[in-house]
């Protein structure tokens, strides 16, 4: 019972930590941060499918489904809006007379 108050104390702590940082940082910032968390997220994956994999109690399970969803959630976003960014400085194609891109 120790264990499991002390993971969901970390989980809680870690949640609310997150949120805090994540506030502070300025918009014009937080795209390129947003694209370089994507390997942070993916060691999170990693650990959130260790503690989904430990089947010591149906919360732990739950805490670690949650995770795993949540990182992928983060992963996914830091790849549409790096994509995003990347498009932003791509040459705009001109439209000649005949209305087809040159």
């Amino acid at each position: 019972m120790t264990e499991l108050l002390f993971a969901l104390f970390i989980f809680t702590l870690a949640a609310f930590v997150g949120f805090e940082v994540i506030t502070k940082v300025p918009p014009t910032l937080h795209t390129p941060l947003m694209s370089g968390s994507n390997a942070i997220s993916g060691i999170t994956i990693i650990g959130s499918l260790l503690i989904t994999g430990r089947v010591e109690s149906p919360l732990l399970t739950v805490l670690g489904v949650a995770a795993v969803t949540c990182a992928m959630i983060n992963v996914v976003g830091g790849f549409l809006v790096t994509d995003r960014m990347l498009r932003m400085f791509r040459p705009q194609q001109r439209e000649g007379r005949d209305g087809r891109a040159h």
